[in-house]
């Protein structure tokens, strides 16, 4: 793991419950669903960069089968407790599944790791879907990369997509822009990305 990564992994462990409080309860039901309606009933789903447990809630209440993942000890033993399930500790880097899942949903998490390391995982993701499974993404909506914030960024545009997944087999079902659904936040632009394995 490189610097940048240990850097916003220990912000986030020293912001855990902050962090949470600003994110367990916001309203993502519109995007779950939308991910949820292409994955069989009871499937299994990862959520890569689980945070504070919010969408692992969401996707256990309606009875699918989910892995939840997150690097920050901290943010993961808060999470385990409020999805009263185990999650697993790991650096996105260190992830390495083959064929595992129906749908993997990673919200705002792949989007703190630089562009290389960002390139490989993403790839590593597609190797851990079913075929026809389903992945989702958001990052925040430009082209910046560095330290923002005291984490490190990587923001993404369509074509910035386009070019990290070059090479991937997987069809885009919908590429679209939201705002920020965090209060006082809507100005904030996030590019979603809901694609399927081919």
């Amino acid at each position: 793991m490189d610097d940048v990564q240990e850097i916003t992994l220990q912000y986030y462990n020293d912001n855990a419950a902050e962090f949470v409080s600003q994110t367990q309860q916001v309203d993502f039901t519109g995007i779950q669903q939308a991910f949820l309606r292409h994955i069989p009933v009871g499937g299994h789903i990862l959520d890569f960069g689980c945070g504070s447990g919010r969408d692992s809630y969401y996707f256990l209440s309606r009875g699918f089968r989910v892995t939840a993942l997150d690097g920050a000890e901290k943010l993961a033993s808060l999470a385990e407790d409020y999805i009263h399930q185990q999650v697993v500790r790991q650096s996105f880097a260190d992830f390495a599944e083959n064929d595992a899942y129906d749908g993997i949903w990673a919200c705002a998490s792949l989007l703190h790791l630089p562009w290389k390391s960002l390139k490989q995982v993403v790839r590593n993701l597609a190797v851990a879907l079913h075929s026809e499974g389903i992945f989702y993404a958001s990052f925040k909506y430009g082209d910046f990369s560095s330290m923002r914030h005291g984490r490190y960024f990587t923001d993404l545009t369509e074509e910035r997509w386009r070019l990290l997944t070059e090479g991937i087999t997987w069809e885009t079902l919908n590429l679209w822009v939201t705002g920020d659904v965090r209060e006082g936040r809507s100005d904030e632009q996030w590019l979603n990305i809901l694609c399927k394995k081919r």
